[in-house]
């Protein structure tokens, strides 16, 4: 073993020999993927991240080919040989041999697969034990044996390839950004705690017994501290961590591009960002995006119309299936006969909700005939909507020849004028099938949002995961910057406390809140977020404003963001940023179904490690060090 690395250095990668290596002698390092013993003739396919090189173990090769003698000691041959009949699968090893070519058995469906490597020496590294799973893309063992066994999950090619391609999108980010004038600048992990974010995950402070570190979420305040030191463009791919329940695109530690600019407006940040995403397709896809966007520009759409057309802030545009919201026409006919319907116009009618606001709503989405699905597909779709906390049920009609509807039990309580109306409204056409929700808007809104995306994966607009070769970004914009909590009866901010309201909004925030619109965007591609951001509030007197309407005091303020706040009446620019999802982007870009297919080491939907087993129970010293008790 000691004359390979330390005399023999690796010349080429197993996935890099072409035929205009013929004749040439390499050294190769890897592991054995695949091994068959032809008559005392080895094949061997040995691996590394690159791709596989067939080389060949065969004593009599020296009389068979001329040029392969040339460069054959005898001796080293019958050992290597001997070496081929012992190795197994996934022990590591290296060879020097000659690429020939492989004649009339060329094997097209690898890269490699014009030539073959005759081996003139090799050598062991180390001997594998048999894996606990076969090394292949198509594979059906459980997700949590490979889990536990990463280091051999990601011996896979599919996973290899998934990580260099995010290896792409790292050298792309910090390329473009760079050249844009931005400093990659470091914030800390540890951090104070502050109220109004996601859950964090708290870390004791030996030091300072009974007091707490929180892990940060993002690094939201330290980048607009970096503006107002005068740092004026600055990105980071960083960690961040957030204590939240897992799920298809979350985990809970991740990684973002986190980006803020000085002296800059909401037009300037997105025309940075889709450079950045060009710039990033063309490097892990070498696809242009140009050609899909000749203006360099993604479409805007409003918050309010995305919410009224789709139910969603994330709209998925490969595909039509609009909503339509019926409620002003509902309401117009008192209900139109439907009892239910009839019950929410009341409470408009009462006062006891309000129109401005419009707490509940009533919509609809048409399943187009050529849809052509039955009805227990059609109960197979509500049934998948049942997971959603709230619902209740889907009322659904059929509409017929003559505008009729059928196999609807709202066919038999709604007037022949609302009918009609709401036929016209949704331009419903026979065999039809129109789909109705009303309540509470945000349950509306989800309801009809996943119904919408059912659909289109039942109609194969869309796929069921991976981007099916379409690539529709949106950027959706001017959302509220209050919510109101019905339970509590006030407001919260929507994002946070410092996002800048519109300009022309500001004669709101103490007469009407609710109607207070922001300058806050997320980039959205395909029905997922891939960024979000703000523009920031520097201006203190209106962020005590907008402080009054969270009902946030001056020294709960203090109190919570006073190193921020000191630092804004310092000297602060006007300022905004963005961060985007490096693990959602990767996802996005490499077609797979979960973040864990682009991550070396995830964890569970759980949030628990199968690889070390973490988290553990730790010693009843350790904690008494840190002086925390385990209740």
């Amino acid at each position: 073993m000691s004359r390979f690395i330390d005399e023999l250095k690796r010349t080429h990668r197993c996935g890099a020999l072409r035929a205009a290596n013929e004749g040439e002698v390499v050294v190769l390092f890897g592991w054995v993927a695949s091994r068959r013993d032809h008559g005392g003739c080895i094949f061997v396919d040995l691996r590394d991240r690159t791709g596989v090189t067939q080389v060949v173990f065969d004593r009599d090769y020296a009389q068979k080919h001329p040029s392969f003698a040339q460069h054959a000691n005898e001796a080293l041959v019958a050992e290597a040989h001997k070496l081929g009949e012992q190795i197994r699968g996934e022990w590591v090893i290296g060879i020097r041999g000659f690429v020939v070519s492989r004649g009339t058995n060329k094997n097209p469906k690898i890269a490699t697969g014009e030539i073959e490597v005759l081996v003139l020496e090799a050598t062991v590294f180390n001997k594998a034990e048999t894996p606990p799973f076969e090394i292949t893309d198509e594979i059906d063992t459980r997700e949590e044996v490979r889990l536990e066994h990463r280091y051999v999950d990601l011996r896979r090619t599919s996973l290899q390839r998934n990580l260099m391609l995010r290896h792409r999108v790292n050298h792309a980010t910090r390329n473009y950004l760079s050249d844009q004038g931005c400093l990659e600048l470091e914030t800390p992990y540890l951090v104070k705690y502050t109220p109004g974010g996601a859950r964090n995950f708290l870390v004791p402070a030996r030091a300072a017994p009974g007091k707490f570190f929180a892990l940060a979420e993002s690094p939201q305040l330290y980048k607009q501290l970096l503006m107002v030191a005068g740092f004026d463009r600055y990105f980071q791919i960083v960690k961040c961590f957030r204590d939240e329940d897992s799920r298809l695109d979350r985990q809970p530690e991740f990684t973002q591009i986190d980006i803020e600019l000085s002296f800059t407006n909401q037009d300037e940040i997105f025309r940075l960002i889709e450079g950045l995403v060009f710039s990033i397709w063309k490097a892990a896809l070498d696809i242009d995006l140009g050609e899909l966007y000749p203006s360099g520009k993604f479409p805007e759409l409003p918050f309010e119309e995305a919410m009224r057309l789709y139910g969603s802030d994330k709209p998925d545009l490969r595909f039509g299936l609009p909503h339509v919201d019926l409620t002003d026409l509902i309401l117009k006919h008192e209900g139109g006969g439907v009892p239910f319907w009839a019950e929410i116009s009341e409470k408009y009618k009462s006062g006891a909700l309000r129109l401005e606001t419009k707490p509940e709503i009533i919509k609809a989405l048409v399943i187009p005939a050529s849809a052509n699905l039955s009805r227990p597909q059609l109960e197979e779709l509500e049934k998948g909507l049942k997971e959603i906390r709230g619902f209740r049920g889907l009322a659904r009609a059929k509409v017929g020849e003559d505008g009729s509807w059928t196999q609807s039990p709202l066919a038999k309580s709604v007037s022949d004028e609302m009918r009609l109306a709401i036929n016209e409204a949704v331009s419903a056409k026979p065999g039809d099938v129109v789909c109705f929700q009303f309540g509470k808007e945000t349950l509306v809104h989800t309801v009809m949002a996943r119904l919408r995306s059912d659909v289109a994966k039942r109609m194969n607009l869309i796929p069921a995961y991976g981007h099916g070769g379409k690539w529709n970004f949106l950027w959706v914009v001017n959302p509220p910057l209050f919510e109101y909590d019905e339970d509590a009866k006030r407001f919260a901010a929507a994002h946070h406390a410092f996002t800048r309201p519109m300009d022309e909004h500001l004669p709101l925030l103490e007469t009407d809140p609710a109607r207070v619109n922001c300058y806050r965007y997320d980039l959205v591609l395909n029905g997922f977020e891939i960024g979000g951001g703000s523009v920031r509030l520097h201006d203190p007197e209106v962020q005590k404003r907008v402080f009054a309407v969270l009902g946030i005091d001056e020294g709960d303020a203090k109190e919570k963001f006073g190193f921020l706040l000191d630092g804004l009446r310092s000297g602060a620019p006007p300022h905004g940023g963005i961060a985007l999802g490096m693990d959602r982007l990767a996802m996005l870009l490499t077609g797979a179904q979960t973040l864990r297919d682009v991550i070396p080491f995830p964890k569970t939907n759980q949030a628990t490690d199968l690889l070390t087993g973490a988290p553990v129970t730790v010693e009843a010293e350790q904690l008494a060090e840190l002086r925390i008790k385990s209740v």
